[in-house]
């Protein structure tokens, strides 16, 4: 006759039997976010690489135009009325050529003129130009850790992503907020890289940039590393300023991330390679 088992033993396979079911769940909830990692990349590889031939293509033409334009205004005299047409073309090509330049940094097609730097000193170094640009309702606090490792990093392009970023929480922010800049060292291990899967394990040094802005949907989420994708009005921006910032982060072997919610706030988090991984 076999015994019957005890209520604890019951109790304890039911536990079991729950931890299995947790853990089944857990790794398909990874699972299905390790796929749409995977489709995301691929979009964005596919949509970089369209958009960098596009680019430069564009960019050939334009400088032909640029020139003939200032060699129609050299040979044109100054008192002539049409004059200023050259100058309205000139302006015209030098915008769209800007805005090549962020396509080409998207698709990576722009090279880095890398260096050891410390990310605390480019931070600070940008403040003064970010109180100009930012408006005085919205408070600018920096957290900024001691002992950070050294990055290998473009310095110009490092002040492109804290710029642009600013900009995107001041559009946030019209009526005022905070924005956060904090820094940090930090270890992204396998767990994290296995459901991550633009990263590797090692050591970074996080940049974030935070606010207290309207916050975005899961839907604008999707895309706002896309070129040309913009929420804002017709008129108000290009939509290339997020792109650009995903692009350099590429181009320097790092890994971004934002965390957003309508009427929360948003948190973008970039992390750069330290260049000793002591």
């Amino acid at each position: 006759m076999v015994d019957k088992p005890t209520y604890e033993e019951l109790e304890q396979r039911l536990k079991q039997l729950d931890q299995e079911v947790v853990k089944r769940r857990q790794a398909e909830e990874e699972k299905k976010k390790v796929e749409a990692q995977l489709i995301q990349a691929q979009k964005m590889e596919a949509i970089g690489s369209l958009a960098g031939g596009i680019a430069h293509d564009f960019n050939n033409t334009l400088q032909v135009i640029l020139g003939y334009a200032e060699l129609l205004e050299i040979n044109n005299k100054k008192e002539d009325p049409e004059k200023g047409y050259l100058e309205v073309i000139k302006k015209s090509a030098q915008r769209a050529t800007e805005m090549t330049k962020q396509l080409l940094i998207f698709s990576r097609k722009v090279e880095s003129e890398l260096g050891p730097i410390s990310l605390n000193q480019e931070v600070l170094k940008d403040q003064s130009l970010l109180r100009r640009t930012i408006s005085p309702m919205i408070d600018i606090e920096l957290n900024l850790a001691e002992n950070l490792y050294i990055i290998n990093a473009d310095p110009v392009q490092v002040s492109q992503i804290i710029m642009n970023l600013a900009v995107n929480s001041r559009d946030a922010m019209p009526d005022g907020g905070k924005l956060i800049f904090e820094t940090k060292n930090i270890i992204l291990d396998e767990k994290y890289c296995r459901v991550n899967l633009e990263a590797v394990p090692r050591k970074y040094v996080l940049l974030g940039v935070s606010d207290t802005g309207h916050g975005m949907d899961e839907n604008t989420l999707e895309h706002i590393f896309e070129p040309f994708y913009t929420t804002k009005k017709k008129g108000e921006g290009t939509g290339l300023g997020l792109s650009m910032v995903y692009g350099i982060v590429k181009n320097h072997g790092g890994h971004i991330t934002c965390d957003s919610n309508p009427g929360h706030g948003t948190v973008f988090n970039i992390y750069f390679p330290a260049l000793e991984d002591r």
